[in-house]
């Protein structure tokens, strides 16, 4: 799959939510999903190398703008916990990958 137009779908799982907490967090959880089809074992070039920590700043971006976007609504606990955890998981994978670049 393409990981822009994966991005892009993020959006349409968002419309069956019914307050604005719940559309950040189907986005956050879009988000996610993209983020689990990242293998770190399919990456062996440096290609691969910039095309996963371009997937992972382009997502890393998203969850920002979406919080940036619902923080003035009453975010929920759910929407800012799952916003730092794909946060942190992203900072583990890319902290993964540069370990890989140096070895």
């Amino acid at each position: 799959m393409d990981m822009f137009s994966a991005f892009s779908s993020i959006d349409i799982h968002s419309v069956r939510a019914r307050t604005p907490s719940e559309v950040a967090v189907k986005r956050l959880d879009g988000i996610g999903h993209v983020l689990s089809d990242l293998d770190l074992a399919d990456v062996q070039t440096q290609d691969d190398l910039t095309r996963a920590l371009m997937a992972l700043d382009t997502a890393d971006k998203c969850i920002r703008a979406i919080r940036a976007e619902f923080r003035t609504e009453a975010a929920s606990d759910r929407l800012v916990r799952k916003a730092e955890s794909l946060m942190a998981l992203i900072e583990r994978t890319r902290d993964e990958l540069m370990g890989v670049r140096a070895a």
